[in-house]
């Protein structure tokens, strides 16, 4: 079991909330090229807000994550579509059940 993960708040300007989930979606596929990251998740809370959550076996690949593709799209999209900067919370993974 993964023991450590991230979770990722991320509200969408209104008229770029379509665009974002799109993006988020998209970005499957770059974590899939993500030897450390055990899991990868994008959701949906409301209209306009989304999350990430995905975990770790330690803290190398969170920390390889952090600096990788999908956080540095983030970053550049951030100025225009986004209307608060993401928040990034550390947390530890205390139980899961994956099957």
């Amino acid at each position: 079991m993964s023991k450590i993960g991230l979770r990722v708040r991320i509200e969408a300007k209104p008229e770029h909330a379509e665009e974002l989930a799109g993006v988020l979606a998209g970005a499957l596929t770059l974590a899939e090229q993500e030897e450390l990251t055990v899991s990868w998740y994008a959701f949906r809370e409301s209209a306009t807000v989304f999350g990430v959550f995905d975990t770790f076996d330690g803290e190398d690949g969170r920390e390889a994550h952090l600096n990788g593709r999908i956080a540095a799209a983030l970053r550049e999209l951030a100025p225009t579509m986004l209307a608060t900067a993401p928040e990034i919370q550390r947390v530890d993974v205390l139980a899961a059940k994956l099957s």
